[in-house]
């Protein structure tokens, strides 16, 4: 270093000889600037810890959430075979009435208010069948396509794999006549009735997923005149409809 000036001039690079305790600043803040990087540098790596350990645990409570609402299946869907069989009905009119009996299919929704309760919701249709009038001294049959829209109030009961139920709601449905050499009335046209549904059945858990569902349902609703005054009876079906088929959790 420059010599000491003990009398300093103006205007002149001033050089002076450290002290001992001065020379030492320079370390000191070195080390102190050591220290603070290496503790942003761990500061750094603790940071990405704890935010591996925060989506951990978030993903660890989705996983457990989500498994929780498969175990509860709170809606299913099921597809089943049915029968259609009306029964014989004689009138005041003197009017008869007697079916051949329809096969078909069901579409059915659920959904679980709670474990033991739920609404449905129905569309069901069936092939054809053959309907028949004896207006003294007259025959007539009508080839017919049904169609079904219900809804209903379901109750179930758990005993174990078995699961039985009863259900009553509205049913709308709907008479199609099939015009053809078949129907030997040709001026009738579709009708549609407002009726009742009920039934009870049971459903056999075969997994978590599946079961296997049976069930008597009866439909109440008008006996269909086709829109032909001569075929009116004032009378009221109670349909028999039989039903199986499998049922889809999810």
């Amino acid at each position: 270093m420059c010599a000491a000036n003990p009398a300093p001039r103006s205007g002149q690079l001033q050089c002076w000889e450290r002290d001992p305790a001065e020379a030492g600043a320079p370390e000191f803040f070195d080390k102190l600037v050591a220290n603070r990087t290496s503790a942003g540098r761990m500061g750094r790596g603790e940071v990405p810890d704890r935010m591996k350990k925060m989506i951990f645990l978030a993903l660890l409570l989705a996983a457990c959430a989500a498994a929780g609402r498969a175990q509860e299946s709170r809606q299913d869907i099921s597809l089943s075979g049915t029968a259609w069989i009306e029964p014989f009905k004689a009138s005041s009119t003197t009017v008869q009435v007697d079916s051949t009996t329809a096969y078909g299919a069901l579409l059915s929704y659920r959904f679980m208010l709670t474990p033991t309760a739920a609404l449905e919701t129905n569309y069901g249709i069936t092939y054809q069948n053959s309907i028949g009038y004896y207006v003294n001294p007259n025959h007539y049959k009508v080839l017919t396509r049904t169609q079904e829209v219900s809804g209903a109030f379901v109750k179930s009961f758990v005993f174990k794999n078995w699961n039985p139920f009863v259900e009553a709601g509205p049913a709308g449905i709907i008479f199609l006549p099939i015009v053809n050499s078949g129907t030997t009335n040709q001026d009738v046209k579709q009708q549609v009735e407002v009726g009742l549904l009920y039934g009870g059945g049971f459903a056999y858990e075969i997994s978590p997923s599946f079961d296997i569902r049976a069930e008597y349902r009866g439909l109440v609703t008008k006996v269909p005149t086709f829109a032909d005054s001569q075929l009116t009876t004032n009378r009221w079906y109670n349909i028999y409809n039989p039903v199986v088929g499998v049922a889809y959790h999810f």
